[in-house]
């Protein structure tokens, strides 16, 4: 029994050298690349980037519900991930929006054209024609007005149609030259026309048959997007190419011609996309890697917010984090004197372990983020008063200061415990909530609140505790000027004897 204060504080030191080391800013002392791998996640409103609302716009006869937005998601999580964004968040809103995080992102643009393409790959049998670059077709996966709806620009009174040639295939012919530019751009510079009575052609391969797409070149050298079929997917292509030899096939993006390559031989499992200006190649292979979107989505609102301001943000934070926390340690060291140095020593410790968690967990910081953890503080600190006060009333009463410090503990207890968990309710609920509507501001805010409130625990009732015991039987546990009581332990005993 008399060594576990001393066996506690030897590990409160362990636990707080490991916490110091993982928090400190910085790759200083790093070992095997650990606090590298481990940094503080700046979220979008600390280190800048862009936020985009976009919402599904289903074509007719198609309805969104919860799985087809969750799907939306994942794949909008897949296209980011391959743009090489650190830390984004995807999550929905409502029944219908998509809310997209890119923090650090410099290429605004690049960005939203590859979350929003939809991207639905697929080679159809052309039934030997050649159909020319750029052109729309209908397949039988669907009909070549869902994305031409989306192209098509509402046209204003009075102006009139572009002199520019269709790109929608009516009736292609063999004639149609094979040979179009290679480097055309698969998005179309005249205004599209509807295909309501275009030929229906039958999709061979499609983009879930895929098993990998890769950027590779090919005889001269360009760079052209290479996909691998899934075995079924193979078998079927290989049926497909091995009867069609110099025929030639068509490979369709969004239901927009890329190229005609003639069959020359029978393909198997892999092949190659021609036609993509290079600058587009790695975009295409993301879009493929990542699959097509269920529906289209429509940009609604998107915002970008500069690292300036970010960094202006940080500062303003850790200046009021500054000012907050020495006012609180100030208040603390007058009021109960040696337990509010104890208490401050206990904030220092918990402050590492959290912002520790934070980097393993890990957690994305914003401005929100940052209050929730200094309201934790304040809830830390919070407890410790509760303690300390039940505990100098225990020592008005006559009781030796081992007594009073147990005491103290026990009776503020029920109060702590009750008030944490109510406060970790409230959190989780929060941090729902903010998922469901899309809010990040409450996500942040709910999920540093609920990590401070639970790592508090420990350091109010472990920390602050042991430490408090080690001052038992120590000069400084008499007299009690230490512990915020002014009489000494005789006037004490005196007035526990006048008041029986």
């Amino acid at each position: 029994m008399r060594n576990r204060p001393l066996v506690a504080l030897i590990l409160i030191f362990l636990v707080t050298a490991l916490a110091t080391w993982i928090a400190l800013p910085g790759d200083d002392f790093d070992i095997a690349d650990f606090r590298r791998d481990h940094p503080i996640r700046q979220g979008l409103d600390l280190q800048g980037g862009l936020q985009v609302v976009m919402q599904a716009n289903p074509p007719e006869g198609v309805t969104v519900d919860a799985d087809m937005m969750n799907g939306l998601r994942d794949t909008i999580e897949r296209r980011v991930n391959g743009l090489g964004v650190s830390e984004p968040l995807i999550q929905t809103r409502g029944s219908n929006q998509i809310i997209v995080e890119l923090p650090g992102l410099t290429d605004v643009e690049q960005a939203i054209e590859v979350i929003r393409t939809t991207a639905l790959l697929e080679i159809i049998d052309p039934q030997g024609q050649y159909l020319p670059v750029n052109s729309y077709v209908n397949t039988s996966l669907g009909s070549a007005d869902e994305v031409l709806a989306a192209l098509t620009p509402t046209p204003e009174p009075g102006a009139e149609a572009s002199p520019g040639a269709s790109p929608v295939v009516d009736s292609a012919t063999p004639s149609a030259s094979p040979q179009a530019s290679p480097m055309a751009s698969p998005i179309a510079e005249s205004t599209p026309e509807s295909q309501d009575t275009g030929p229906v052609f039958e999709t061979i391969i499609s983009g879930s048959d895929l098993a990998d797409a890769f950027v590779t070149t090919n005889q001269l050298g360009q760079m052209v997007v290479g996909f691998r079929l899934t075995s079924d997917a193979a078998d079927r292509f290989w049926d497909y190419t091995s009867t069609n030899i110099g025929r030639p096939m068509s490979i369709l993006i969004d239901k927009q011609v890329i190229s005609s390559p003639v069959i020359n031989a029978a393909i198997s499992n892999e092949g190659t996309i021609e036609g993509i200006p290079a600058n587009e190649v790695q975009d295409m292979v993301v879009q493929l890697q990542a699959g097509a979107l269920a529906v289209p989505l429509d940009v609604v609102q998107s915002r970008t917010v500069g690292p300036t301001l970010g960094q202006d943000s940080i500062d303003r934070s850790l200046i009021a984090g500054m000012v907050g926390l020495g006012a609180v340690a100030l208040f603390m060291i007058l009021f109960y004197r040696l337990p509010g140095v104890i208490s401050v020593i206990s904030l220092l410790i918990y402050t590492a372990i959290v912002f520790a968690l934070y980097k393993l967990i890990p957690v994305t910081l914003t401005l929100a983020g940052i209050a929730g953890f200094i309201l934790s503080i304040g809830m830390a600190v919070d407890a410790n008063v509760l303690i300390f006060a039940r505990m100098k009333e225990e020592m008005r009463t006559g009781r030796n200061l081992r007594s009073a410090i147990e005491d103290g503990f026990n009776h503020a207890w029920p109060s702590i415990r009750d008030s944490n968990i109510t406060s970790m309710i409230t959190s989780a609920i929060l941090y729902w909530f903010g998922q469901w509507s899309g809010a990040s501001l409450i996500t942040g805010f709910a999920l540093t609140l609920f990590v401070g409130v639970a790592v508090s625990f420990l350091t109010a009732i472990t920390i602050t505790r042991t430490l408090l015991r080690l001052t038992v039987n120590t000069p400084l546990a008499n007299p009690h000027w230490w512990f915020g009581i002014e009489h000494d332990r005789e006037e004490i005993a005196k007035m526990h004897n006048v008041a029986d």
